[in-house]
């Protein structure tokens, strides 16, 4: 139990009706989980508006409330809390509520529309190979030093972050590095946490389905830099000319790394191919698994922010050359005819694009590059048309085919995919609406050293239809069709 004033320290409160006085037992923002001596908190959702839903809490045994409106009937024995916004609200609870705990981890965010990911995960693995306990808060998994658990979203709610982060320092984690997306920047769901560092990866087509405009999704991302404290840093990507605009009103210590423009942290690949990149990192050279002029701007990001951190170079090289790609992120396989098979989460037109050029240098243009991609239903229609294009343009052939339709007819999606490629690229494109069956006839057009990409899924274990979420993996099942048509 813990007085509810102490949870609201921090919180700015417009009306208060009642005594801050009563003991919380939980928080909680849906209704359905409330129980007795809870405090609950009413979000304007994008979805449902908790305001509806402040009777059901207080029926299930909810004392408080802490709300945007306070009810004009009012319960005895209640306490309300006007707050003008209940997400910001909610995130500054929930870490008073779990103890502040993201004051004892040394946490690094990391933002932009692709490699957040790669980056984050990487960290992970990287900071864990040199003997820490760490953490990690990410789109594919969320790690508690040793211990998994399923992740949900990119970046979660509030309540679950502070809980992750409390279970953190109960088990002696030092570092958490966390995946900050602009839909959990624009939420409030970070508002609260001490972060130790920010990074920002690149800025692309994405998520403009909810942010309406390009620039507004660009700001809602240096909101994130512009809140960081003067003792955190901010490590940007300046080949992005949007990484100089992140910079601009934070107060923490600015870095920047690139492999063009002029930088703190400098690289050039050196060698580039199926097997891995080898890189100069400003003087010294690594060898590192993973793949592709985008993988050398996350290895990048990954060096500086290890030095950052206090990482000895030397100890950082060693440990990038040891690093293993991130799940659904360029993973391949090859088989004993020689057809490689990418799975890769490429999902934006950027990200496409970097795949399919990445993928282009290395091949030696002997060899077909078949690439089956779609895009999700009930998201940005903008991106799809631009999807098209870049498919149709950078591959030898290409199946266009369902990713996740949700409640949007498949057929109307491929027909928007469809509307961006061009009259001489009209020939390379099949349509198949069945996913299965369309990586199924990739496979079956693959002959050998032929490389098939898989793009758009990446690490996601399911395909979800009309509300309803079907096991489908890329990785699992294009190994199977290789199998079987091997025989």
């Amino acid at each position: 139990m813990i007085a509810l004033k102490d949870i609201l320290y921090k919180v700015t409160i417009n009306a208060v009706v009642g005594s801050t006085g009563v003991d919380v037992s939980n928080v909680d923002f849906d209704s359905r989980k409330i129980r007795k001596g809870d405090l609950f908190v009413a979000i304007k959702g994008t979805v449902a508006d908790g305001h509806k839903f402040i009777d059901v809490a207080i029926n299930n045994g909810a004392t408080s409330i802490v709300c945007e409106e306070i009810p004009e009937n009012l319960m005895d024995g209640i306490t309300y809390v006007e707050v003008d916004n209940s997400s910001k609200a909610l995130a500054i609870i929930a870490s008073n509520y779990y103890e502040t705990p993201s004051e004892n981890l040394r946490l690094v965010g990391v933002t932009g529309t692709n490699g957040k990911t790669t980056v984050a995960s990487l960290l992970y693995q990287l900071l864990k190979k040199a003997g820490y306990k760490v953490g990690l808060l990410s789109t594919v998994k969320i790690m508690v030093d040793n211990t998994e658990h399923k992740a949900t979203h990119t970046t979660p709610d509030s309540l679950t972050i502070n809980r992750y982060l409390h279970e953190m320092n109960a088990v002696g984690v030092e570092f958490c590095f966390m995946e900050v997306s602009s839909h959990g920047i624009h939420q409030f769901r970070t508002e609260g946490l001490h972060f130790e560092g920010a990074i920002f990866t690149n800025l692309s087509h994405d998520h403009l389905d909810y942010h309406k405009t390009f620039a507004e999704y660009r700001d809602v991302k240096k909101k994130f830099f512009d809140e960081l404290s003067p003792k955190a840093f901010a490590l940007v990507n300046v080949d992005d000319k949007n990484g100089l605009v992140m910079l601009q009103n934070t107060k923490a210590r600015k870095y920047t790394y690139a492999l063009k423009e002029y930088a703190d942290y400098k690289s050039q690949i050196l060698e580039n191919q199926f097997g891995g990149l080898l890189l100069k990192i400003n003087d010294s050279e690594v060898w590192t698994r993973l793949i592709g002029n985008f993988n050398a701007y996350n290895v990048l990001a990954i060096y500086a922010t290890a030095e950052l951190l206090g990482l000895e170079k030397v100890e950082i090289l060693r440990l990038i050359s040891d690093l293993e790609s991130v799940s659904g992120r360029f993973q391949y396989v090859v088989t004993n005819e020689k057809i490689t098979a990418i799975v890769d989460y490429a999902h934006t037109p950027d990200a496409l694009k970097n795949v399919l050029e990445t993928i282009n240098s290395i091949r030696t243009k002997n060899e077909e590059l078949i690439t089956v991609v779609g895009c999700g239903g009930d998201r940005d229609k903008t991106k799809r048309p631009k999807m098209g294009h870049i498919a149709s343009a950078l591959s030898t052939k290409v199946i266009f085919t369902s990713d996740n339709p949700r409640s949007e007819n498949p057929e109307s999606i491929l027909n928007d995919i469809e509307k961006g490629v061009e009259p001489q690229n009209y020939k390379k494109v099949l349509t198949i609406s069945d996913r299965r069956q369309a990586i199924k006839t990739a496979c079956q057009m693959a002959q050998p050293n032929d490389i098939v990409l898989i793009a758009g899924k990446g690490h996601e274990t399911y395909q979800e239809i009309k509300g309803e979420r079907f096991d489908f993996d890329d990785f699992k099942i294009v190994q199977e069709l290789l199998k079987q048509l091997q025989k």
